[in-house]
């Protein structure tokens, strides 16, 4: 009866193995599918194929049969598909709407140098430029106005002081209560003090970017007498208590499933629980500590809602007290006005990539350290 049962049952186990694996294999497929949109979007930004110039040589509809298909292509600003959809009258016409728009740039705007230049080249995307109207060369995100500026640095030194002072903020305090409700904490204490911090996880960033824009900024303000009120010390703050609940829970497991061994022969030996907790449970837990620290960076480094809504301008200082705007925030808040297709839109996308780019070295570099923790702990290194 028993066989006749397993052999019953094992079509639908079947089924539900082949129904997992779908499940699995269409989420990964997902997941390729977006990194592949992203790429395709940003490629053009990566090869040099935009062109921002406003002043550009016109090339006469008369000349259309000596320039190749690429040539043209990038001179109208037109995707692959687009381009090959069209036939040599429309080209002609694109191309004669393309050479009045030309011929009716204002003169101060064709007199000016910078409406020559292509913005979205690496050299203007990377380095300093002494725009037009500024004593020195400068680092400038502004992609407004007439001479659009692309500088990414302003960016990744906003992600990445706004960042680091969230982890600074959060790690400690995750990992302390970590080893408090695992190591020192009563039970009762415990059943209750876990929950609550997990609990922060559910709450929507929006709430703790409005508690951090109307509360939050003016007790700092008011504690440090700095002079901008939203600023990247605030952000990274109201950030902290976002990542505080994914380090928390990763680092109390880790430490829990260190062996009683450990805690018992420490406090055999005369070790206060604090000392056992200390020098003995958490160097043993270390590399899923780290594990949870590297989760907490990833968690933070994508955080787009409280950057968003705490400080979005895009200056270029290390001063924690200065303002600060994100990748994750300029995408969010530029995406939509942004012509599909455009420069500006090719640069969101390749943010996104490079976004993807950094976190997926530092989870790499991240797992490496991991690695050589468990190998230093095991003895083997």
């Amino acid at each position: 009866m028993g066989i006749h049962r397993g052999h019953r049952a094992r079509p639908i186990e079947w089924l539900a193995e082949k129904f997992i694996f779908l499940v699995s294999l269409s989420a990964i497929l997902m997941v390729l599918l977006i990194f592949l949109f992203v790429a395709r979007e940003a490629l053009p930004v990566f090869f040099g194929e935009t062109n921002t110039a406003l002043v550009q040589k016109p090339i006469p509809a008369a000349e259309l049969e000596k320039h190749s298909a690429a040539e043209l292509q990038a001179y109208l600003e037109l995707t692959p598909d687009e381009f090959a959809k069209m036939d040599k009258k429309t080209l002609r016409t694109l191309m004669d709407i393309k050479v009045e728009a030309q011929n009716d740039i204002p003169a101060e705007v064709r007199n000016d140098p910078d409406a020559h230049i292509n913005t979205t080249e690496w050299k203007y995307l990377l380095h300093s430029h002494q725009w037009n109207g500024y004593n020195r060369p400068e680092y400038i995100w502004q992609p407004v106005g007439d001479i659009k500026k692309f500088n990414i640095i302003p960016l990744f030194v906003g992600t990445l002081k706004v960042t680091l002072i969230g982890l600074l903020f959060a790690v400690p305090l995750a990992v302390g209560a970590a080893i408090y409700v695992s190591q020192l904490a009563r039970p009762r204490v415990r059943e209750i003090v876990k929950p609550t911090i997990e609990l922060l996880s559910g709450i929507p960033s929006v709430v703790v970017g409005v508690f951090a824009l109307l509360v939050m900024a003016t007790v700092l303000q008011t504690m440090f007498h700095y002079q901008t009120r939203l600023n990247a010390f605030v952000a990274g703050i109201a950030l902290g208590f976002a990542v505080i609940p994914v380090i928390f829970s990763i680092a109390e497991d880790a430490l829990t499933s260190v062996p009683r061994a450990y805690t018992q022969a420490a406090l055999a030996l005369g070790a206060s629980r604090w000392q056992t907790a200390w020098q003995i449970i958490l160097p043993a837990a270390l590399p899923g500590v780290f594990a949870a620290a590297v989760l907490g960076f990833g968690r933070a480094i994508g955080e787009t809602m409280i950057v968003l809504m705490v400080c979005s301008a895009s200056v270029l200082s290390w001063n924690v007290f200065d303002s600060a705007r994100s990748i994750t925030t300029t995408i969010a808040a530029e995406m939509a006005e942004a012509v599909a297709g455009g420069p500006h839109y090719r640069i969101l996308f390749m943010l996104g990539a490079l976004l993807f780019a950094a976190t997926f070295i530092s989870n790499m570099v991240g797992d490496l350290v991991i690695h050589r923790f468990k190998l230093k702990l095991e003895g083997k290194r």
